[in-house]
């Protein structure tokens, strides 16, 4: 299993080549959106933060939002660090965030998420391509991390065992 340093070295090396896979396809702005979102996946979205990681301390002031994230979940459980699940998984949780945030911050009587939704539906329209392509490297910096770690789906061994 690799460490901390270890993770963020390998996803800080490893973005800009990620990033320059997307040339052909998107030019510059598919370079810049995938490291950027490589970046990310594994710097502030890490498999990482069920624990107290480097990963949750770069969040700084809004540590606090990863708190019942960790205290809900086991460190490396199936869906903290599985493919996929734990990326998705990251991403709800923050947009449920992101929503109460917003319900909170409107004014009463204004629709506020309606039109949070609507901004998101329009961004998804009008930029799929690069959406897809930060999704994509959210999930490919956690695919990284889960390879570092030895086990791409954890515990799996361990629960097929219990069934037989």
């Amino acid at each position: 299993m690799a460490s901390g340093t270890d993770h963020d070295r390998t996803t800080c090396l490893l973005s800009l080549p990620f990033g320059l896979l997307w040339w052909p396809l998107l030019g510059i702005m598919g370079v810049a959106t995938a490291s950027l979102a490589f970046l990310v996946g594994g710097l502030w979205l890490s498999p990482d933060l069920d624990t107290r990681s480097n990963a949750t301390r770069r969040w700084g002031l809004l540590r606090w939002l990863w708190w019942p994230y960790r205290r809900g979940l086991s460190h490396r459980s199936l869906i903290s660090h599985s493919p996929l699940i734990g990326t998705g998984g990251r991403l709800l949780y923050l947009a449920a965030w992101i929503l109460l945030l917003a319900l909170m911050l409107q004014p009463l009587g204004s629709p506020a998420p309606a039109s949070l939704l609507q901004a998101s539906a329009r961004l998804w329209h009008d930029q799929r391509p690069l959406l897809l392509t930060a999704l994509i490297g959210l999930e490919a910096s956690s695919w990284l991390h889960l390879l570092q770690d030895g086990d791409p789906i954890p515990r799996l061994p361990r629960i097929l065992r219990r069934r037989r």
